[in-house]
């Protein structure tokens, strides 16, 4: 059986090989390992939450697993924050890297807000 297109999924696939690309060079070229090991736990998380949301038992389980995605890519923004004012990623580097994040975070919050508003569950925020 053949899958709809998801954009949001596949942003976050590309996303995922970004932020692994980037754990890679920050433990060899840069020997960061702390801050880039949270970002590749959190940056990964997203596709895999989006992923596992599309076979959700119910719902609300399916508004969780989203909700968890956007979780994930705010926290992400957080280590790329952190990396970039640690030196440890050029302003070139963390402006190409957090734009495609906070685009990840805009179309979660957006899409998480749409679902709760379908499902009758309040917003906040």
């Amino acid at each position: 059986m053949k899958r709809e297109r998801n954009v949001l999924l596949e942003k976050s696939e590309a996303f995922a090989g970004r932020i692994v690309k980037m754990y890679q060079y920050l433990t060899t070229e840069r020997h960061e390992h702390v801050m880039s090991k949270q970002a590749l736990r959190s940056g990964t998380s997203i596709g895999a939450n989006l992923t596992e949301s599309r076979n959700a038992q119910s719902t609300p389980d399916y508004i969780s697993k989203q909700n968890i995605a956007l979780k994930e890519a705010d926290e992400t923004a957080f280590w790329l924050k952190n990396l970039y004012k640690g030196g440890y990623l050029s302003e070139k580097e963390y402006e190409s890297i957090y734009a495609d994040c906070d685009e990840l975070v805009r179309m979660l919050i957006s899409s998480v807000k749409t679902l709760k508003k379908k499902s009758g569950i309040p917003t906040y925020g």
